[in-house]
């Protein structure tokens, strides 16, 4: 068993990770733009070179973290490091000089390209050994959900916390709406956020024990050599293809909300909504885990999307005046939301028990870098197509009223379009076979060979694996046995 209180330690970064993404995806850009004076294309260009450097930081991070070997462990070092970086870094980004040659024109954008990539890989060189450390923490079929149950909990209450901050900031310091007034904002803004982040992960690195030990020489992975990774291990395939599918067509809604509620709803506001969408998720998450016992993970899952999605789609026939319908959509749709956050950590959590009885090695960090990598990508490309079409429909910018094709397009992305990559996702995720009585063999199985006997591969029937040359592995001093 995992002590609550290593639990709670354990989530408790993820409340300052998650406070990072309203604010440089939200608040950022027009900060600098309208403040800082860098011209919005270059703002544009260097959020998706963003993107794309993650892409190869990702993986690599996961690589490097698999990898390591210290007095500390493998993943401890870069939480409690890359914490610290992160801080520092954010505090060059949202706090800008005021004078100087950097202060403004072609330095002053160059300065902001610069700062962005550095928070970026402080950033990944923390989430990715933080996640990885996660998926090791209990080898418990239905433990490790409630244990990352609590974290991407966590999650979700930190953007919430996150989407109010900035507000709560000018209110609270009579701020005005003045450059003055913003920079003094993100002054505040880098400190909250820093100190949260620097402290929370330390704690996190120093209390939470580590249950793995790096194994193996295997070098850095070609795309290649993650390909045939993935169709070594068909449970990775299904789970990643079918939340890729899924993280396409959420990532719409969460783009186009604004323009949604602008333009189908003629309402004056955005924020009702979506406050009440993640309150109901957040408040049913813990129902999530005893489900997923009683009925198991991938069917507990699949019955998340079915809720999300039979809410969700309604949308498509709102009009002007329909807010009210809207909300109570929202409500409903937020019913199964923590279940399709929560439940694919958990089994992505399983996929790499499974990796491990097929090469000896234990590599959440590699797990974790794919993962990301699809994320990551799946939000991008929900950016890139939505506003474009949008622009083809004949959107304009700041209008009160739009072409009709406009609200039609606005219909189709934020409810029929997501609806139908769940669909899609469901029937990719029923390929999905690691059930409770699957994994149960799978450690069984990884335990005779690391004894040195030839086991079946529980997942393909008349496969044979034979002995680990590995000695078993052990814990650190003060790691409850698992």
């Amino acid at each position: 068993m995992v002590p609550w209180s290593t639990r709670l330690i354990y989530a408790a970064p993820a409340l300052g990770l998650a406070a990072l993404g309203i604010p440089l995806y939200v608040h950022l850009p027009k900060f600098t733009t309208d403040v800082v004076g860098v011209d919005v294309g270059l703002v544009g260009a260097a959020l998706l070179l963003a993107r794309v450097f993650d892409a190869v930081t990702d993986p690599l991070a996961g690589y490097l973290s698999d990898r390591t070997r210290t007095r500390w462990g493998r993943r401890r070092p870069y939480i409690a490091v890359g914490g610290l970086v992160l801080a520092l870094s954010l505090g060059v980004l949202f706090v800008p000089p005021t004078d100087g040659a950097f202060a403004s024109g072609t330095l002053a954008a160059w300065r902001f390209v610069g700062a962005l990539l550095l928070v970026f890989a402080a950033w990944t060189a923390v989430v990715v050994p933080y996640e990885a450390l996660g998926n090791e923490l209990s080898e418990d079929f239905d433990e490790r959900t409630a244990v990352l149950g609590l974290r991407d909990g966590a999650l979700l209450v930190g953007t919430l916390v996150a989407s109010a901050v900035p507000g709560l900031l000018a209110w609270g310091l009579d701020l005005p709406e003045t450059n003055a007034g913003e920079r003094t904002k993100f002054f505040w803004l880098a400190a909250i956020y820093g100190v949260l982040i620097a402290a929370l992960c330390f704690v996190c690195a120093a209390f939470v024990p580590e249950r793995g030990k790096a194994q193996g020489q295997g070098g850095f992975l070609s795309p290649a050599e993650a390909l045939r990774t993935l169709r070594a291990n068909p449970p990775f395939a299904a789970l990643l293809a079918s939340y890729t599918v899924n993280a396409i067509g959420s990532n719409l809604p969460a783009t186009l909300l604004l323009y949604y509620v602008a333009v189908v709803l003629q309402a004056p506001q955005a924020e009702p909504f979506l406050l009440a969408y993640f309150l109901t998720g957040i408040a049913l998450m813990p129902a999530w885990p005893p489900l997923s016992r009683k009925i198991g993970k991938k069917e507990a899952y699949v019955l998340a999307c079915v809720v999300n999605i039979g809410a969700f789609v309604w949308a498509y026939n709102l009009g002007p005046g329909d807010g009210l319908w809207f909300g109570l959509i929202c409500v409903a749709s937020g019913v199964g939301f923590g279940g399709t956050v929560i439940l694919p950590s958990s089994m992505q959590a399983d996929v790499i028990d499974y990796d491990e009885l097929l090469t000896g090695e234990r590599r959440e960090g590699h797990y974790v870098g794919l993962w990301n990598v699809s994320r990551k990508l799946a939000a991008a490309l929900g950016v890139g197509v939505a506003l474009p079409l949008m622009q083809l429909a004949g959107y304009v910018p700041g209008a009160t009223t739009q072409p009709e094709a406009v609200a039609w397009t606005l219909r189709a992305l934020y409810a029929a379009v997501p609806s139908v990559c769940a669909l899609a996702a469901l029937g990719i995720v029923w390929r999905y076979r690691l059930d409770r009585a699957a994994h149960d063999k799978i450690l069984v199985a990884l335990a005779a060979r690391r004894r040195g006997e030839t086991v079946a591969d529980p997942l393909h029937p008349g496969v044979l694996l034979g002995p680990l040359p590995l000695a078993p592995r052990t814990l650190e001093p003060g790691a409850a046995p698992r």
